[in-house]
């Protein structure tokens, strides 16, 4: 990304939401008073970002260091996941839990005390997102997101709609070496006739290219397993997580009914005991 346009996109998803279209228009008037037309048309495509993704930019731009520490942990997991080390993948879910709790709370800080309705939740799915899928976290980590997003888990889902802010025009398709024309030949000069391969030296090639293609295709199935077995491990570790908050709900409510059991059986007897003074 251009550097300039990265220094105005950066200060654009920092402010807030409501400000975006006047502070977007003030920026490409002032490209535009620098004659940079091309720098005025790229602040112009910038896209407001809903509330929730203005919540994870401002993270991202006030507390980076909570970020990379987000995609640490997202590092850790998929490292005890290869290396299949049950006891660290359960003190990761630990950890996980209790990161995203906290940057969401972080978040919903630095909105301000005056935004009373915030979209916690979908903050707290797109740090989540940020740990299972390596583009969200590239757009996590820039600040720039348009949206929230959400991890579904299981199965090859289509992939969120990322709005990155990127500079400069797309390259020219380069031309293929094997669809690229051939030179015509020069007037006068003689051209070298090719020599038609031997039907031992095409039964080679056609092996070679079988072989390659049974790679190739290996190699793509190994890549989907391994990708379908990191998402159903971020799910199983959700749903720890999930039951394991449940549980600790469950052993607070506990607590309290049995301390209120008591204190009810404790006025029983107070209770009977004044009737039979009475008595």
């Amino acid at each position: 990304m251009d550097d300039a346009l990265a220094g105005i996109a950066a200060r654009l998803y920092a402010a807030p939401p409501e400000d975006f279209v006047a502070l977007r228009t003030e920026e490409v008037a002032r490209a535009r008073k620098a004659k940079d037309t091309a720098l005025a048309a790229a602040i112009g495509k910038l896209r407001k970002p809903t509330l929730a993704a203005w919540l994870v930019n401002r993270l991202s731009h006030e507390r980076p260091e909570l970020i990379e520490e987000l995609l640490a942990l997202a590092e850790d997991l998929r490292t005890a996941q290869r290396e299949l080390r049950g006891a660290d993948l359960r003190e990761l879910s630990t950890r996980r839990r209790t990161l995203l709790t906290t940057l969401t709370r972080e978040a919903t800080r630095l909105a301000g005390a005056d935004r009373t309705t915030l979209p916690s939740t979908e903050v707290e799915n797109t740090l989540a997102a940020a740990l299972a899928d390596d583009e969200v976290a590239v757009a996590v980590r820039a600040g720039t997101l348009t949206k929230a997003l959400e991890y579904t888990g299981f199965g090859e889902t289509p992939r969120p709609q990322l709005r990155l802010v990127q500079g400069g025009g797309s390259a020219a398709p380069a031309v293929a070496p094997d669809s690229a024309p051939e030179p015509p030949a020069e007037p006068g000069k003689v051209t070298a006739v090719r020599s038609t391969p031997s039907e031992d030296e095409r039964a080679r090639r056609a092996e070679s290219r079988r072989n390659e293609e049974e790679r190739r295709r290996a190699e793509e199935d190994h890549a989907r397993a391994l990708k379908q077995a990191r998402k159903e491990l971020m799910t199983a570790l959700q749903q720890l997580s999930d039951a394991e908050t449940a549980k600790q709900e469950a052993e607070r409510a506990l607590a309290a009914a049995s301390k209120a059991i008591a204190q009810a059986e404790k006025r029983v007897k107070l209770a009977q005991a004044a009737l039979s003074d009475l008595g």
